[in-house]
């Protein structure tokens, strides 16, 4: 008779003997500020050797530390994104031509549309150059790369564990927030699903026939989803009025509004320089503290209890940290000249790369060794072993 076999306890994981750290899932906050620190410093440059730059470090980043989580595997989505983003803005340049300078190289020329005397100042159609061409695309790149920023937001981070850091004021919006950030990965999930799907059953995946076959199922099954998601979170009491009066209730408002109103009008104080300065930090520290007041006085009718909350670590401090450093050296203007950020089309030239911006950039890909390694997937239980049985021997 074979013995038993006898597994060891599971117990917690301990720290590596190595001095390697444990696997684990980074906060999802930390990640948002690292892209969108990131897509900021992104705003501030035209160039592309840059910006092709910041496409190799999300790269990296999203490569190293995604998770084997259903919306990790949407980034590929958003790069064909921002190719259609480029395409489309080289395109609008194409057709709305601007006119072209006789230093220009020319490069072909689309029949002129004849436009009306109040469509002045635009011209449909015309000669086309190389630099208008050129413009266009660094442009349409720049904008490409802000949104993959947000798409690395959303392949690394899980946008349901971000709802539980927000502050208790915020509860029920932040709810409509995640459920909005939801709605990309859950198309992508939905398409790779139908995809297969279509795959298994032989059917036709490519042409128009097919995209009439994916997107029909896709958005009933997002649909679908959604309803369950709205219905899970009205179970669970989201959106609840709580013990707050219509007075309170009344009050928390107008704080929150008063508050931005003091915001928007700092932040463009600081950027006016013509402006008077109580539109300045005066008007941005009243805003700051009326938010925080109503913030708080919301806050207090929301009782809610968290399992399980994210910790907030060394590593998420850098990884932040990296992210905000990059924006803030692009945004100084210390160390480089601020022309090579933005460079002259005219007169057409291979633009340069500088010293201090690359290595800003390069510092917000430190993130992907910064940040811990992500938690694998549990592997599937191995079946203890069969014990051979024994035949009678043939007399």
């Amino acid at each position: 008779m074979a013995a038993p076999v006898t597994r060891p306890p599971a117990t917690a994981p301990q720290p590596d003997a190595g001095g390697r750290r444990l696997p684990r899932t980074l906060h999802p906050v930390a990640w948002w500020i690292w892209a969108l620190a990131l897509a900021t410093a992104v705003s501030r440059t035209n160039n592309p050797l840059l910006l092709f730059l910041v496409l190799a470090v999300l790269g990296y980043v999203i490569t190293a530390r995604r998770t084997e989580a259903p919306w990790a595997r949407g980034f590929t989505y958003y790069l064909w994104l921002a190719l259609i983003v480029v395409a489309i803005r080289v395109v609008f340049r194409a057709v709305f031509a601007t006119g072209i300078t006789p230093r220009d190289h020319f490069l072909f020329s689309l029949p002129r549309v004849p436009t009306p005397d109040w469509y002045a100042g635009i011209e449909i159609g015309g000669p086309v150059s190389l630099e208008a061409l050129l413009s266009a695309a660094t442009d349409g790149l720049r904008i490409a790369c802000m949104l993959c920023c947000v798409g690395a937001a959303n392949t690394l981070a899980n946008p349901k564990r971000a709802l539980r850091v927000l502050p208790g004021a915020l509860y029920e919006l932040g709810a409509a927030v995640t459920v909005s950030l939801s709605v990309a990965p859950q198309l992508v999930q939905s398409v790779q699903r139908v995809h297969r799907a279509r795959r298994l059953r032989a059917g036709r995946t490519r042409g128009l026939r097919a995209l009439r076959g994916i997107v029909v199922p896709v958005l009933e099954d997002a649909l679908e989803r959604s309803l369950r998601l709205a219905a899970a979170m009205d179970s669970r009491g989201y959106g609840r009025a709580g013990t707050a009066t219509r007075a309170s209730r009344r009050l928390t408002g107008a704080l929150m509004l008063s508050g931005m109103c003091g915001l928007c009008a700092g932040a463009y104080g600081l950027l006016d320089a013509t402006a008077p300065r109580l539109l300045g930090l005066p008007a941005m520290a009243a805003g700051a503290l009326l938010c925080v007041a109503g913030l708080r006085l919301g806050g207090r009718r929301v009782t809610r209890t968290t399992y399980r909350p994210d910790p907030w670590r060394l590593a998420e401090w850098a990884v932040a940290g990296c992210g905000v450093l990059s924006a803030v050296v692009l945004f100084g203007n210390t160390g480089f000249d601020a022309a090579e950020l933005n460079p002259s089309i005219h007169p057409l030239s291979w633009p340069t790369l500088p010293l201090v911006p690359t290595a800003a950039i390069l510092l917000a890909g430190a993130a992907g060794f910064l940040a811990p390694p992500p938690t694998a997937p549990a592997p599937a239980p191995v079946p203890p072993p069969v014990p051979p049985q024994r035949t009678a021997a043939a007399t």
